[in-house]
């Protein structure tokens, strides 16, 4: 059992005049053979684009691609025909497949800031798919987005194809808590707030624990509230 803590400050960066990327793990330019990802996610990256400015159409194959956007709104094209302007409450799933060109841009007044996050599909060269949907993060508990496993099969959770991993949400008031997954692959990423771990202290806005068969510890969140996100992973 280990709980891993990986501060905001210590993850990799991209800049440029119309980006600021922060990466979780190795990525792109950036490569460390000791962190190039964490059970199936293979990249979660923290996002933010300026208005008027975006990535230009680009191909990727055999990801799944789950995009949580925090403020503002990021309008997405794909080569499949598919196209959406996901805000915060929408989550959205991409599925690669065999081969997909997409863009994603910020048409907005203000700059966008999301999470993007790959993971590693179950099965490869699958036809390519789209799919948004709007989320009820109101009762404070963790609420599945975007899953594969059995057990979300009947929730509200946009489906990706990996039958052993999925991300929720929560959006704690001050002082709530949640009781985070019993999973063998447990990511806790807290976009927005602080929170205190069980076990294993405070987390502050971008900060990351990885979890390994570790049995469900608690999440407090601090006094102005917060926001996680959870990806609970299994062999």
């Amino acid at each position: 059992m280990s709980v891993e803590i990986r501060r905001a400050d210590e993850r990799f960066q991209t800049s440029s005049e119309w980006l600021d990327s922060r990466h979780s793990f190795s990525f792109g330019p950036h490569y460390d053979p000791a962190n190039v990802g964490f059970g199936f996610l293979l990249a979660h990256n923290d996002e933010t684009v300026a208005p008027g400015t975006g990535f230009d159409t680009h191909p990727h194959q055999d990801l799944e691609i789950v995009t949580w956007v925090l403020r503002g709104a990021l309008a997405h094209r794909d080569s499949e025909g598919h196209s959406g302007v996901v805000h915060p409450g929408l989550a959205q799933r991409m599925s690669a497949g065999s081969g997909i060109r997409h863009s994603e841009w910020n048409d907005g007044g203000e700059p966008v800031h999301y999470v993007q996050m790959w993971v590693r599909p179950e099965q490869f060269d699958l036809e390519p798919s789209y799919q948004q949907a709007s989320v009820d993060l109101s009762s404070g508990e963790l609420v599945p987005i975007a899953s594969g496993l059995p057990k979300h099969a009947s929730s509200t959770a946009i489906h990706i194809n990996q039958r052993s991993a999925g991300l929720s949400v929560a959006r704690l008031a001050p002082r709530a808590t949640v009781d985070l997954p019993s999973a063998p692959y447990v990511h806790l990423f807290v976009a927005q707030g602080t929170v205190s771990l069980e076990d294993a202290g405070d987390l502050g806005t971008a900060d990351a624990a990885r979890l390994t068969g570790v049995d469900g510890p608690r999440v407090t969140a601090g006094p102005d509230g917060a926001e996680l996100l959870v990806w609970e992973m299994y062999d």
